[in-house]
């Protein structure tokens, strides 16, 4: 397990407001719930989205270098056209990719982030990282540890969607950042790894959630009724702000390659994924999307 930092700052900036961890899973609407989140006056989320903190230093089943990654974002604002001063005093983007490059020599630029970003209304402030959910146990714990260094409620959220969707929204996903990742003919490479096979194991999360959380620390939420006003009401009520209707149709970060799954892969997947319609089955019972409860 990776060791706590030690001298961790108090931010007094956070006290007595509540950090919503959203842990993903991947290709469930997270940056649809970021922009609904960004919408509620008593909410800050960061502008970065996902923060990718815990996952670094946690990256038994990472998808590649967060750390290059911020510094490769950070390089990318600093060669914007203009002048690069001016550019970081006017770009909430630029000035979070700051802080996140800050993150990687400094712990406490973590809170020290969200401080900057709380107002006095501010109520919940958000880290939204699908990357989160495959951390495990340990990774859980020691963020819950980390999380103890500031005067804040600590409160997690796990979005879940039928797996083999799920999964094929990923391959389509990874296809669309890089070509050679053909989701038609590499779907079996899928199934080999590790890092993307974690993704879709939710008996695995949910495991390590209750090991770590009590229960009124975590909301478990279904993609596909992730947009009903129900939904939305029960997040607000968790996170103790006031309920807005969102939009189902603003859709974003949306896979744009539009693929069927083929008939062999869904089958494959189907027989992979059967542990996890059973323990969802299990565990959630009536709660689960009907479509789930017929796979």
């Amino acid at each position: 397990m990776t060791d706590m930092p030690a001298g961790l700052r108090r931010y007094r900036e956070l006290d007595g407001k509540t950090l919503l961890l959203c842990i993903g899973a991947a290709k469930c609407a997270t940056s649809w719930l970021h922009g609904y989140l960004e919408a509620l006056p008593e909410v800050a989320v960061s502008p970065l989205k996902e923060v990718h903190f815990f996952n670094a230093r946690f990256a038994q089943h990472a998808l590649g270098d967060m750390q290059a990654l911020a510094m490769a974002r950070l390089g990318f604002h600093l060669a914007q056209p203009g002048d690069a001063a001016e550019n970081l005093a006017q770009r909430a983007v630029f000035q979070a990719s700051l802080d996140r490059a800050q993150m990687i020599y400094d712990d406490n630029a973590y809170f020290g982030h969200f401080a900057r970003l709380s107002e006095a209304r501010t109520r919940v402030f958000c880290d939204i990282t699908p990357a989160y959910s495959v951390i495990g146990r340990d990774g859980f714990a020691y963020l819950r540890a980390f999380c103890a260094s500031q005067e804040i409620t600590l409160k997690v959220l796990y979005v879940m969607r039928d797996p083999v969707d799920r999964l094929w929204s990923q391959l389509r996903h990874l296809q669309q950042m890089k070509p050679e990742n053909d989701a038609i003919t590499r779907w079996p490479d899928a199934l080999a790894s590790e890092a993307v096979m974690a993704r879709a194991d939710y008996a695995a999360t949910l495991a390590a959630l209750d090991a770590v959380f009590a229960p009124d620390q975590v909301l478990h939420l279904f993609y596909e009724t992730l947009f009903e006003e129900t939904s939305l009401r029960t997040l607000c009520r968790f996170l103790g702000v006031a309920y807005q209707p969102g939009d189902p149709s603003r859709r974003m970060n949306e896979t744009q390659i539009r693929l069927s799954l083929p008939a062999d892969a869904r089958a494959a997947f189907a027989d992979r994924l059967a542990p996890q319609y059973a323990a969802c089955r299990a565990r959630f019972g009536a709660l689960l999307p009907e479509g789930w409860r017929d796979a």
